[in-house]
């Protein structure tokens, strides 16, 4: 099972390939879904790694592969510039998930 990173800048792609993780820097909106269409009919690619620029960028759809059982996991990660999310985000995402304050 391969992984494959879309990306919005050379920095984290280049970062990614020293670990082995093909990618692509896409900019547009139709590109990234493009992609993506591409990359779930591929059956070795198990994880989609996106970063959350991207993500952003087609929030609707990354929605839409999380909850759907078909295809390959989708994952966002933060990019060079660190998480647009915050520092909190991790505790954030538990206290939404499971009620669980910490």
């Amino acid at each position: 099972m391969k992984s494959f990173l879309i990306s919005d800048n050379v920095d984290t792609v280049v970062g990614m390939k020293m670990a082995g993780i093909d990618g692509i820097v896409l900019n547009s909106k139709e590109e990234i879904l493009e992609k993506i269409k591409e990359l779930k009919g591929h059956k070795e690619i198990g994880i989609i790694i996106i970063t959350e620029k991207i993500g952003l960028l087609i929030r609707d759809e990354v929605d839409k592969i999380k909850v759907s059982k078909e295809g390959p996991l989708l994952a966002e990660i933060p990019d060079r510039h660190g998480s647009i999310k915050g520092n909190d985000a991790i505790v954030k995402y538990i206290k939404e998930s499971i009620g669980l304050k910490i």
